[in-house]
């Protein structure tokens, strides 16, 4: 399996998204710009220049025609896929973390970070149909969680928000109420701040990454603990394969707890576990870095990984990869 390597970034990846079509993969890194590729063969499409801060996550829409992306200059910026163009600039009084288009591309959920006197928040956004009538009102402010809040996402029917971050507690809020409907258990859940959520393809369970060394799977509808992944580095990223039951984390020490000793080459490799039975099953190195994002593509066919190397690594996979047997 050789991987694709893609140099387009001048800083360390934050966060990768495929579209739905699985044929375009973006990327965010500290560098504000925003990147689009193709997935097949990892040629660079264009840039999305904007952002004057680290930009930390992306959304694309159903359609593929609006990106979403977060950044730490205060705003979130809606652009137009095809040309580049910014369509819209939603501003805030403190970086914006995690960014989540709603089943319909209506609506997008936003997480801002605490900042000087501010608490950290979810901002619920409409998004209009027609650029020229997109305004920055949000339709519902949550606030609660203490600390950061690194993901938020949006449950099933658009009726939730799943959110987690710093506090190692994931919620789950209702969206037309804003009430705060249920925590996860702390005897079950992560000791330590939760750094990844991604949902399954069908949206019934997502998996959390953890720098507590694990990773869990939890229903989206009751969070009830379904599964927890252990191994041996604080975990930065997770994916989950759509076509069959493997789960995938990435991770290593943040870049500045890394010794000199423990810098060994591509020992930052993204990790597959067997979803059901809990145990690894193979891994894939290459990173001079821990690995700050991953991504499966739709088609389950490939994936990509981020690193604190600047690069974004393009894995298609053997077709004995599909015939692993346990």
């Amino acid at each position: 399996m050789r991987p694709i390597l893609m140099k387009g970034h001048e800083r360390p990846l934050t966060f990768l998204k495929y579209n739905r079509e699985g044929d375009l993969l973006f990327s965010c890194a500290k560098d504000h710009t925003p990147t689009v590729w193709f997935a097949d063969d990892g040629e660079r499409l264009g840039t999305y220049r904007g952002h004057n801060g680290a930009v930390w996550s992306c959304d694309v829409s159903r359609d593929s025609t609006r990106l979403i992306t977060a950044s730490a200059d205060q705003t979130a910026k809606l652009w137009n896929v095809q040309t580049g163009e910014q369509l819209h600039t939603f501003n805030f009084d403190s970086p914006a973390r995690s960014v989540d288009f709603s089943v319909g591309d209506n609506l997008a959920v936003i997480t801002t970070d605490p900042f000087m006197a501010f608490t950290s928040a979810i901002h619920v956004k409409r998004i209009a149909s027609d650029p020229s009538e997109q305004t920055g009102d949000s339709v519902l402010v949550l606030k609660g969680p203490q600390g950061r809040i690194n993901r938020a996402v949006w449950g099933p029917l658009n009726r939730t928000i799943i959110s987690a971050g710093e506090d190692s507690i994931i919620r789950r809020w209702d969206t037309e109420t804003g009430k705060l409907l249920q925590e996860s258990e702390p005897e079950v859940g992560h000791t330590k701040q939760i750094t990844s959520l991604a949902k399954s393809s069908d949206g019934s369970h997502f998996v959390t990454g953890s720098l507590d060394k694990s990773a869990k799977l939890w229903d989206i509808r009751d969070l009830s603990l379904i599964k927890t992944y252990v191994t041996e580095r604080p975990v930065n990223a997770v994916t989950m394969s759509p076509l069959l039951d493997h789960v995938v984390l990435g991770g290593g020490q943040d870049a500045s707890s890394v010794t000199t000793t423990d810098h060994r080459a591509g020992k930052f490799e993204a990790k597959f576990f067997d979803k059901v039975l809990q145990e690894e099953i193979g891994g894939v190195k290459g990173h001079f870095g821990p690995i700050n994002a991953l991504a499966f593509n739709p088609d389950g066919k490939s994936f990509s990984s981020g690193g604190e190397d600047g690069y974004v690594r393009l894995h298609h996979f053997d077709p004995d990869y599909f015939s692993i047997k346990i």
